[in-house]
Protein backbone atom coordinates (compact mmCIF):
# COMPACT_ATOMS: atom_id res chain seq x y z
CA UNK A 1 0.00 0.00 0.00
CA UNK A 2 1.44 3.42 -0.96
CA UNK A 3 2.05 6.18 1.56
CA UNK A 4 -0.97 8.43 2.22
CA UNK A 5 -2.02 11.48 4.22
CA UNK A 6 -4.52 11.05 7.04
CA UNK A 7 -6.41 13.59 9.14
CA UNK A 8 -4.49 13.90 12.40
CA UNK A 9 -7.69 13.85 14.46
CA UNK A 10 -8.36 10.32 13.18
CA UNK A 11 -5.17 9.04 14.80
CA UNK A 12 -5.79 10.43 18.26
CA UNK A 13 -4.13 13.83 17.90
CA UNK A 14 -6.27 16.35 19.75
CA UNK A 15 -6.42 18.95 16.98
CA UNK A 16 -10.16 19.31 16.31
CA UNK A 17 -11.82 22.67 16.88
CA UNK A 18 -13.02 21.41 20.29
CA UNK A 19 -9.58 20.18 21.35
CA UNK A 20 -10.59 16.54 20.93
CA UNK A 21 -9.83 13.76 18.46
CA UNK A 22 -11.91 11.22 16.55
CA UNK A 23 -9.56 8.28 17.02
CA UNK A 24 -10.03 5.42 14.57
CA UNK A 25 -8.12 2.17 15.29
CA UNK A 26 -7.52 1.38 11.62
CA UNK A 27 -6.24 4.90 10.97
CA UNK A 28 -3.85 4.59 13.93
CA UNK A 29 -2.60 1.28 12.57
CA UNK A 30 -1.77 2.89 9.21
CA UNK A 31 0.41 5.49 10.95
CA UNK A 32 2.03 2.92 13.26
CA UNK A 33 2.95 0.83 10.20
CA UNK A 34 4.49 3.87 8.48
CA UNK A 35 1.88 3.88 5.72
CA UNK A 36 0.27 7.24 6.57
CA UNK A 37 1.37 10.71 7.64
CA UNK A 38 -1.00 12.58 9.97
CA UNK A 39 -1.85 16.16 9.02
CA UNK A 40 -4.17 18.88 10.36
CA UNK A 41 -4.70 21.55 7.69
CA UNK A 42 -6.34 23.94 10.14
CA UNK A 43 -3.30 23.91 12.40
CA UNK A 44 -1.01 24.21 9.36
CA UNK A 45 -3.02 27.30 8.44
CA UNK A 46 -2.18 28.86 11.80
CA UNK A 47 -5.43 28.26 13.68
CA UNK A 48 -5.26 27.41 17.36
CA UNK A 49 -6.62 24.36 19.14
CA UNK A 50 -9.18 24.61 20.53
CA UNK A 51 -10.80 27.19 18.25
CA UNK A 52 -14.22 28.63 17.52
CA UNK A 53 -16.14 26.29 15.16
CA UNK A 54 -15.92 27.29 11.50
CA UNK A 55 -18.14 26.56 8.51
CA UNK A 56 -18.17 27.43 4.83
CA UNK A 57 -20.58 30.22 3.86
CA UNK A 58 -21.50 29.55 0.27
CA UNK A 59 -21.35 26.29 -1.61
CA UNK A 60 -18.17 24.44 -0.59
CA UNK A 61 -14.38 24.33 -0.58
CA UNK A 62 -14.15 24.45 -4.36
CA UNK A 63 -15.93 27.81 -4.29
CA UNK A 64 -13.64 29.00 -1.47
CA UNK A 65 -10.59 28.23 -3.63
CA UNK A 66 -12.18 30.21 -6.49
CA UNK A 67 -12.85 33.18 -4.21
CA UNK A 68 -16.63 32.66 -4.43
CA UNK A 69 -17.26 31.55 -0.83
CA UNK A 70 -15.74 32.16 2.60
CA UNK A 71 -14.96 30.21 5.74
CA UNK A 72 -16.23 31.98 8.83
CA UNK A 73 -16.12 31.22 12.52
CA UNK A 74 -19.26 30.97 14.61
CA UNK A 75 -18.47 34.42 16.02
CA UNK A 76 -18.33 35.91 12.50
CA UNK A 77 -14.57 36.10 11.88
CA UNK A 78 -13.48 35.49 8.27
CA UNK A 79 -10.87 32.70 8.51
CA UNK A 80 -10.75 31.92 4.79
CA UNK A 81 -7.05 32.76 4.46
CA UNK A 82 -6.11 30.32 7.24
CA UNK A 83 -8.09 27.52 5.60
CA UNK A 84 -6.56 28.17 2.17
CA UNK A 85 -3.04 28.38 3.66
CA UNK A 86 -3.57 25.08 5.51
CA UNK A 87 -4.78 23.43 2.30
CA UNK A 88 -1.74 24.70 0.39
CA UNK A 89 0.66 23.48 3.09
CA UNK A 90 -1.03 20.07 3.05
CA UNK A 91 -0.63 19.94 -0.73
CA UNK A 92 3.09 20.79 -0.35
CA UNK A 93 3.48 17.83 2.00
CA UNK A 94 1.74 15.56 -0.51
CA UNK A 95 3.95 16.85 -3.33
CA UNK A 96 7.16 16.42 -1.30
CA UNK A 97 6.32 12.81 -0.46
CA UNK A 98 4.69 11.80 -3.73
CA UNK A 99 1.42 11.01 -1.97
CA UNK A 100 -1.56 10.33 -4.23
CA UNK A 101 -4.17 9.33 -1.63
CA UNK A 102 -5.59 10.83 1.56
CA UNK A 103 -8.04 9.69 4.22
CA UNK A 104 -9.72 12.81 5.53
CA UNK A 105 -12.32 13.46 8.24
CA UNK A 106 -15.70 13.98 6.63
CA UNK A 107 -17.96 16.90 7.66
CA UNK A 108 -14.95 19.17 8.27
CA UNK A 109 -14.68 22.57 6.52
CA UNK A 110 -11.11 21.52 5.66
CA UNK A 111 -11.19 17.77 5.22
CA UNK A 112 -14.80 16.93 4.36
CA UNK A 113 -14.94 15.15 1.02
CA UNK A 114 -18.58 14.11 0.81
CA UNK A 115 -20.40 16.15 3.43
CA UNK A 116 -19.77 19.48 5.16
CA UNK A 117 -21.76 21.59 7.59
CA UNK A 118 -24.14 23.92 5.77
CA UNK A 119 -22.88 27.23 7.16
CA UNK A 120 -25.79 27.78 9.56
CA UNK A 121 -23.99 26.52 12.70
CA UNK A 122 -27.05 24.39 13.51
CA UNK A 123 -25.44 21.00 12.91
CA UNK A 124 -27.11 20.64 9.51
CA UNK A 125 -25.00 19.19 6.73
CA UNK A 126 -24.96 19.29 2.95
CA UNK A 127 -23.08 17.50 0.19
CA UNK A 128 -19.77 19.17 -0.58
CA UNK A 129 -16.04 19.27 -0.02
CA UNK A 130 -13.91 21.14 2.47
CA UNK A 131 -11.12 23.44 1.32
CA UNK A 132 -8.23 20.98 1.68
CA UNK A 133 -10.16 18.06 0.19
CA UNK A 134 -11.11 20.20 -2.82
CA UNK A 135 -7.54 21.37 -3.40
CA UNK A 136 -6.05 17.88 -3.10
CA UNK A 137 -8.71 16.32 -5.33
CA UNK A 138 -8.15 19.06 -7.91
CA UNK A 139 -4.47 18.03 -8.01
CA UNK A 140 -5.34 14.39 -8.67
CA UNK A 141 -5.11 13.03 -5.13
CA UNK A 142 -7.72 10.39 -4.29
CA UNK A 143 -9.75 11.47 -1.27
CA UNK A 144 -11.31 8.88 1.04
CA UNK A 145 -13.14 9.30 4.35
CA UNK A 146 -12.85 7.46 7.65
CA UNK A 147 -15.88 5.42 6.53
CA UNK A 148 -13.76 3.95 3.74
CA UNK A 149 -11.48 2.33 6.32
Amino acid sequence: MPLMLISACLVGIKCRYDGKSQCNKLACKLVQEGRAIPVCPEQLGGLSTPRVPCEIKGTDGKAVLQGLAKVVSKDGEDVTNSFVLGAMETLKLADLTGIKQAILKDNSPSCGSRMIHDGSFTGSKKPGMGVTAALLEGKGILILTERDL
